[in-house]
């Protein structure tokens, strides 16, 4: 049995939440559940139609789809969520660069099948934490080719420049992934207001010791704001609790 909860907050600093999220146990179209979290990007209330037109529009596409594997759907979802947020720009002059990070996820038997653009994560978190999902970040890129380590790369100056992102091109190129979750493990979707302000140790730390999702998700964000809260914090958490044949 697949169980998921998820909230958002917007931070200590921030008045618009940017943030989006979207969890559905029950089938969406093809997929048997679905999970999004979108983090908006634009000037004053752009960032937020960004993330919740997006969403809305992948929660369309998956609905419609007649495609049977997930990674298809998902990548078909993502080609029309940018078509259609690029579209939506073109409306108002206050839309103009707006866009959005995507994670998206479903859990097919006991395989997870996850799609993301720009930084925000997915995390599979059992006796261990892993990251499965890459930042498309221009800091990422200076750590990958060895130019700044990891720890400076959590508080560098421009962190928060994303190399890829929902509607800012014509063609968005996200990343695909695939990973087993087993009973008594979870998956954490999360926007960088909640990875930038917490250590994935201390991820790892709160999430292992969860006996209730929703509880568990009030600690996470409670734990970033305690920790600096700079930005809209956005939480889902996907546990899977028997083994599914």
């Amino acid at each position: 049995m697949l169980r998921a909860y998820g909230m958002k907050d917007v931070g200590r600093y921030r008045s618009i939440n940017q943030d989006y999220i979207y969890i559905s146990e029950k089938p969406v179209g093809n997929l048997p559940n679905l999970f999004l979290v979108a983090d908006g990007m634009g000037g004053h209330k752009a960032g937020d139609l960004a993330s919740e037109y997006t969403v809305s529009r992948i929660r369309e596409a998956v609905e419609k789809s007649m495609r049977n594997i997930p990674l298809q759907i998902l990548k078909s979802a993502f080609q029309y969520a940018n078509q259609r947020l690029i579209e939506k720009a073109r409306e108002s002059s206050a839309y103009t660069g707006m866009g959005t990070t995507l994670v998206a996820a479903t859990v097919v038997g006991n395989t997870a099948y996850i799609a993301n653009v720009g930084d925000s994560r997915l995390y599979k978190i059992g006796q261990s934490i892993e990251q499965i999902t890459t930042d498309h970040s221009l800091v990422e890129e200076m750590v990958r080719i060895g130019e700044i380590s990891k720890e400076e790369a959590r508080n560098h100056p421009e962190k928060n420049i994303i190399t890829r992102a929902i509607g800012v091109s014509g063609e968005v190129e996200p990343d695909y992934f695939n990973t087993s979750l087993e009973p008594g493990e979870c998956m954490l979707l999360c926007s960088d207001g909640l990875s930038n302000m917490i250590e994935d140790s201390q991820i790892l730390e709160i999430v292992s010791r969860r006996q209730d999702l929703r509880l568990c998700a009030q600690e996470l964000v409670d734990t970033a704001n305690r920790n600096g809260g700079r930005d809209n914090i956005a939480v889902v958490l996907v546990e899977q609790d028997e083994v599914i044949r």
